[in-house]
């Protein structure tokens, strides 16, 4: 009889009947569920399913697919006690089939877990548990002490893993030399067997342990290998040092591999502290800037007294004291004081940046000479350093598409290696003549040995790493494996206008009145208030600038692309460009048209205002064109991408604004829905389609795309929607953020190659398949240190990412 279970799944966007009887619809296509009811009061849904163990994530994807939400967390875990691709496999697996996990997905080479889940069912404590049971650990603690932890761990295994490689090379070192030259000498084999065993079963002890807890689990891992490996030849030469009389009763001679034992635990500790080193230095960047956050603040407390307190006091509204030198500890506005600013570390500019009352100043930031006082506004996770770690955490964690083939070649990897190991003692048994047992036995440790699932593991995540850490230096965020992986791939861009190409700071240059009634600017005033286009802002500031007090509209509507309309006193009102015009069949008398048209000559955005379907005013504004734009658009064209320029500005100022940069194709007037329409066009010819903007006009768009970029200073719906997001607003990051995934993805093939190449040739040979044609067996301890060398070439070939000049 099966079990069923109630699941009370946290909702988002469901708040109306008609949301509930849309998410219930989807619900009851769900062949597992057994009933569900949606709450929109509650924003929740009860669902009984027909089994204990349901696919939670098949759920949540069919509820986000229509446009709703559901409430969950995302955290990255750090995993302890990996030691290979298949582990990082093993642990994601069971991470996934807890209860409550929507999505799991493990890097081994950061050794992180990145976790989707909800909150009130999943149990973090079940599931560390649960990965404890197969042989590692997962660090659940979310505090800011968190990486501290983790770091403080990693330094003890370090250390230990230094100490057991060092006394592991010690001890191999007379048992090879006994081995190879001095094999005749008294009690040699006793010598050997007292010299390897601390180090088979001592130094190498966890490989026995780790390759014990997933044969438990029916899983297998590199620890497997390296158990089998070393046990059978220990243990074959131990039987042969106390009971030769076996083999001499048989005409043969008792071999022992004490020293390949021995030698194999001492190669593969030392590629593993010579990995874990490498691996460090993959994530350098993420380390600077956790390093950049000082550890405490001048508090300025009510009457001017200054103290220095953790920065773990600080909360919004906290004013606090810079000194030179000094790092700037969470976000906020100068009060007083002026100096100038290093932000390279967050947007990757190198000219320091002017701070003076009424200017932001951001966590992570380094003051230079003067001295000032600032408002606390983010603190803690929600200061911009803050994000932009998380951010790059996340991405550092995530998995490129072509990592999935790795997985799943990493999963089959291990059992397929021991099916060839047993497959070579099978031959060399039937066809090895007088020694068959003794090479069947040395053909099947060298290909335990020899095999490399660690390479396949660090191909793909160590080259991700590296070209994520190396765009945060840049400036560049970005937001997934996959997006890095497919920049590259770019061959034709869109560009917004304002804020992309241009400054995004459009002032007020000119405006013309043909009613002197003062109201309507009181009027036009209030009506702009209610927009967060960046040019309603700009009358806004020249309104407010001419000391125009606003009055309470009875009735607004927005209208999307083209403006705003509003009733005030009986009156009807619109401002917004000549679409709203057209749409509201208002006329534009001749008498402005001259003077339009020279203002869009200009490449001057023009507003209008009207009253009860008649113009009663225009304004002409201006947003200067980035400096770095024009050489950006020459930059992509070199790459031999196609740039185009959508706006709903006017024909004649996106024509002026297209020409000074040397954008060709362009298309103005163009509304919200238009741009990512026009995106599925360029798609459904076969490009690779990349979207530029800042607003949250261009979020549609931006979800469109393949690849989304968003501008720094945008909305943070645009930053939220894209994948990645350029800090600065600096259009020429653009073209250094697509050579990066070209060189990215360059070497993540290099390491590939190399990793399925190593292992293509190294266990046909380790098998023996030369012996027929020169004689040639590999010896297990070569074996061993092509092995662990395979690791370390990976790791640095990613490394010299940071080289790379984009």
């Amino acid at each position: 009889m099966e079990t069923k279970e109630i699941f009370e799944i946290p909702l988002s966007g469901v708040n109306s009947e008609h949301c509930a009887l849309i998410v219930d619809k989807i619900l009851g296509k769900n062949s597992d569920i057994v009933s569900h009811k949606v709450d929109f009061n509650n924003e929740k849904a009860v669902i009984e399913f027909k089994t204990n163990s349901p696919n939670l994530g098949t759920v949540v994807k069919d509820i986000r697919a229509i446009g709703y939400d559901v409430v969950t967390a995302k955290h990255s875990f750090p995993i302890l006690n990996m030691s290979c691709a298949s582990c990082a496999v093993s642990v994601e697996s069971m991470a996934q089939s807890q209860k409550g996990v929507i999505h799991a997905a493990v890097n081994y080479a950061n050794a992180e877990a990145f976790i989707e889940y909800i909150p009130g069912i999943a149990d973090l404590h079940a599931m560390k548990a649960a990965i404890q049971s197969i042989g590692y650990d997962i660090l659940i603690d979310q505090t800011e002490d968190a990486h501290a932890l983790k770091e403080e761990i990693y330094e003890q295994k370090y250390s230990a893993l230094k100490i057991k490689t060092t006394w592991s090379v010690l001890l191999s070192i007379p048992t090879v030399v006994i081995g190879m030259f001095f094999m005749q000498m008294p009690y040699a084999n006793w010598i050997m067997m007292l010299l390897s065993s601390p180090v088979v079963f001592y130094f190498g002890k966890d490989f026995f342990i780790n390759a014990y807890k997933q044969a438990k689990h029916r899983s297998t891992n590199m620890d497997t290998l390296v158990a089998l490996s070393t046990g059978i030849a220990f243990l074959f030469s131990a039987f042969n040092t106390i009971y030769p009389e076996f083999w001499y009763q048989r005409g043969q001679h008792p071999h022992v591999y004490f020293e390949a034992a021995a030698v194999v635990i001492a190669f593969i500790l030392l590629g593993k502290v010579l990995e874990e080193k490498a691996k460090s230095n993959t994530s350098s960047a993420i380390k600077k800037l956790i390093g950049l956050q000082p550890k405490t603040v001048i508090v300025v407390h009510d009457g001017g007294h200054e103290m220095e307190m953790p920065i773990a006091s600080v909360k919004v509204g906290t004013i606090l004291l810079v000194k030179p030198g000094n790092k700037i500890p969470v976000d906020g506005e100068v009060i007083s004081g002026n100096s100038f600013v290093d932000e390279s570390m967050i947007s990757g500019e190198p000219v320091p940046v002017e701070k003076n009352t009424g200017i932001k100043v951001f966590a992570g930031t380094i003051n230079q000479k003067g001295s000032f006082k600032f408002k606390a506004e983010k603190v803690g996770s929600e200061t911009i350093l803050a994000q932009i770690i998380k951010m790059v955490q996340e991405a550092q964690g995530s998995k490129a598409p072509v990592q999935k083939l790795v997985d799943k070649v990493a999963g089959i990897f291990v059992p397929i290696v021991i099916a060839i190991s047993i497959l070579s003692f099978v031959v060399w048994m039937i066809f090895g003549g007088d020694n068959a047992l003794t090479q069947a036995l040395l053909a099947m440790v060298t290909v335990l040995v020899i095999a490399c699932p660690c390479a396949l593991g660090l191909a793909t995540p160590t080259a991700i790493m590296v070209g994520v850490g190396k765009g945060a230096e840049q400036g560049i965020l970005i937001k997934d494996a996959e997006s890095l992986e497919l920049a590259h791939k770019i061959n034709a861009i869109i560009l917004d206008k304002t804020g992309t190409i241009t400054e995004g700071k459009p002032e007020v240059v000119d405006d013309y009145f043909l009613s002197a009634d003062p109201e309507n600017k009181s009027v036009l005033l209030s009506i702009e208030n209610h927009s967060e286009h960046p040019l309603a802002e700009a009358v806004v500031r020249k309104l407010k600038a001419e000391n125009v007090q606003p009055v309470e509209i009875e009735k607004i509507e927005s209208m999307t692309g083209k403006g705003i309309v509003a009733v005030y006193n009986n009156h009807q009102y619109a401002a917004g460009n000549a679409a709203l015009l057209s749409d509201k069949n208002i006329e534009l008398p001749s008498s402005l048209q001259q003077k339009i048209t020279q203002w869009q000559q200009e490449a001057r955005t023009v507003i209008y205002f009207s009253k009860n379907k008649e113009v009663v005013a225009i304004y002409a504004i201006a947003d200067k064109i980035k400096e770095t734009s024009q050489q950006a658009v020459k930059e992509l064209q070199a790459l031999g991408i196609e740039v185009y320029m959508l706006t709903g500005d006017n024909a004649h100022t996106a024509k002026a604004v297209a020409d000074q940069v040397g954008i060709q194709q362009y298309k103005a007037e163009v509304l919200p829905g238009d741009k990512s329409t026009f995106i599925k066009t360029l798609q459904s010819q076969g490009k690779v389609v990349a979207m530029v903007g800042d607003g949250i006009n261009d979020s549609q768009a931006l979800a469109q795309a393949d690849v989304s970029i968003a501008m720094g200073r945008g909305s943070d719906i645009a930053i939220d929607v894209a994948k990645m997001t350029i800090i600065s607003s600096d259009l020429q990051k653009i073209p250094k953020a697509i050579r990066l995934s070209g060189f990215t993805v360059r070497t993540i093939k290099q390491n590939l190659f190399w990793a399925f190449i190593y292992n293509l040739i190294g266990i046909p040979i380790a098998a023996g398949i030369l012996y027929p044609f020169w004689g040639f067996m590999l010896s297990p301890m070569i074996a061993g240190a092509a092995m662990a060398l395979s690791s370390v070439s990976v790791v640095s070939n990613s490394l010299r990412l940071k080289l790379a000049k984009l």
